[in-house]
């Protein structure tokens, strides 16, 4: 017999209802502020800053009050201080839309999510060439390229802890270390902080493009080192640092001491570029010594912000007390990030990416993006006026200066420059950080900053080449380029920004931070983590120093 014969489900509902006074005020504070009228001001007004509104106001009024809010930022396409991708097309966006609200960590309920991920693992692994790519692929997303190089460093040092107990050594004191050079983005010294690890930043010289020497770096290697980190395509001058050299000299440094000591990639920009347009250039997974890589799907692997990848040599290289084996929502996962709940959409992307792009299509793009920074890094030498620091325009010998990107040196399509010695001495009134202020008042964004520790006496500016960057852009931007320069060699624009800078709070110097990885702004409003352990120090042997 069926139950709604014997029991009114309309009076179960009402008797479980709130209390009918309840029920009459919470009608009636629903029905407040419900109008919406033709004045933005009068919708929002009262509004709280800094508080959660008592009431809320209509949606509409909600959304224009942010809108108009966040006009005031700077147009994502004029910004050239940022390696951070700004555009896909309108299927990738819809895809994201589409699976917005997926979290990737729930595999059970969101399988196609998971298969999508894994096989963005093994595209990577195989492109990196990884010997476990065709099979079992090891690797995982991140939150960016911050998270991954933690999860990197993590897995060394838990590596040498093993190693040190199993030889029945002490493994806290004096504890792990780790080798970077000074021009490594704060993320690398945030690991070594964070996690109880010393870093030994190696000082660059200008002769050495402002990266780390690996010559150099061999002498700060000792029975506690973990690791040395490497970095393909400095956020300064975009060059890549040499990995095979590094894996040499490690090589020769087992022969005579017996230390073992393996290699991490930072490839936060340059993963997505080498494999396309230097293939002969000995940096990945073909190197032994490289042990893991970390990359940024969300800057030259063309994704929005928010996307990392670590991938690992082989299993053996990701520590088992990395790897949590978790019992979640009727499934077992397996779990080694940092972060647990984390969307799907930036991995649904990259995937698109790779399907609509393929290999030849991400070639086709860098290449672009190098062409375009040949021509501004020409245009500017040719002027006179600037030293360019970027090497990517310089053809290698024997070369023909063709569109071949290894016809000339290797690195990022990224402009770092400053103004010349001659410049200098015909107008030493001028001040390098002028021009960054004068091109922001025609809306492009390019950062004025100081060198790494080193070569702290340098600064210089600098121009990431993004695929949105068109060559058409490019002449605009040289055009405003010449423009600004000659305003203030003299006459009315060298008194005005003279004028500004005794006028301002707070005057334009250049900062002695190093840039973020990601993004930065500007000279003048750089962030307080970018100036993060930037105090000189001594560490043990003379290191330069410690975060």
């Amino acid at each position: 017999m069926s139950l709604s014969r014997h029991i009114n489900p309309d009076e179960i509902i009402q008797k479980s209802k709130d209390h009918p006074h309840q029920a009459q005020y919470r009608t009636k504070h629903e029905n407040r502020s419900t109008h919406q009228s033709w004045s933005r001001d009068e919708d929002a007004a009262g509004v709280s800053k800094y508080q959660i509104p008592d009431i809320g106001i209509p949606s509409k009024a909600a959304y224009h009050l942010l809108h108009d809010e966040t006009a005031l930022d700077g147009n994502p396409l004029l910004n050239l201080a940022s390696f951070v991708h700004t555009w896909m097309p309108d299927e990738a966006t819809k895809l994201i839309m589409e699976n917005m609200n997926k979290n990737q960590v729930d595999m059970d309920e969101y399988p196609a999510a998971t298969i999508i991920h894994n096989r963005c693992v093994s595209m990577m692994a195989s492109l990196w060439h990884a010997p476990t790519a065709s099979n079992n692929a090891i690797g995982t997303s991140t939150a960016g390229s911050s998270e991954a190089i933690m999860l990197a460093g993590l897995a060394l040092k838990k590596r040498w802890q093993e190693a040190r107990k199993t030889a029945g050594k002490d493994h806290l004191r004096p504890g792990p270390n780790i080798i970077f050079g000074s021009n490594a983005q704060v993320a690398l010294e945030k690991f070594a902080r964070y996690f109880d690890v010393e870093c030994r930043l190696v000082p660059v010289k200008k002769e050495n493009n402002y990266v780390m020497d690996p010559k150099d770096a061999i002498g700060y290697v000792d029975e506690n080192t973990i690791g040395v980190m490497v970095i393909m395509g400095s956020t300064y001058t975009g060059h890549f640092e040499n990995v095979k050299e590094m894996s040499d000299l490690l090589d020769d440094l087992q022969q005579r001491t017996g230390l073992d000591i393996p290699i991490h990639v930072d490839a936060a920009s340059g993963g997505f570029i080498a494999p396309f347009v230097y293939p002969s250039l000995e940096w990945d997974f073909k190197v032994p010594r490289v042990v893991s890589i970390n990359t940024s799907g969300h800057k030259f692997g063309l994704v929005y912000a928010g996307l990392g990848w670590v991938i690992w040599r082989d299993e053996s290289w990701l520590n088992k007390d990395l790897v949590f084996e978790l019992h979640y929502l009727g499934s077992v996962e397996y779990s080694f990030t940092l972060n647990f709940s984390k969307p799907a959409s930036p991995i649904i992307a990259q995937m698109f990416n790779f399907l609509n792009l393929g290999f030849e299509g991400y070639r086709r793009i860098a290449t672009k993006d190098l062409r375009n920074a040949r021509l501004l890094s020409r245009a500017l030498e040719n002027l006179g006026w600037f030293k360019v620091l970027s090497n990517i325009h310089r053809p290698l010998p024997g070369k023909d200066t063709d569109d071949d990107p290894e016809s000339y040196e290797s690195g990022l399509p990224v402009v770092s420059f400053m103004l010349s010695d001659d410049f200098k001495s015909k107008y030493p009134h001028v001040k390098q950080v002028w021009i960054q202020s004068l091109l922001r008042g025609k809306g492009w964004i390019v950062p004025n900053y100081g060198a790494p520790q080193g070569e702290e006496s340098t600064e210089m500016l600098r121009v990431v080449v993004r695929e949105t960057l068109s060559e058409d852009l490019m002449e605009k931007l040289i055009t405003d380029i010449v423009e600004v320069t000659e305003s203030i060699m003299e006459g009315d624009g060298a008194q005005m920004m003279i004028a500004s800078t005794k006028n301002s709070i707070h005057q334009p110097e250049r900062e002695h931070g190093r840039p973020d990885k990601d993004n930065f702004g500007s000279s003048s409003t750089a962030s307080a983590e970018d100036g993060q352990g930037q105090g000189q120090g001594q560490g043990q042997a003379g290191y330069s120093r410690q975060c």
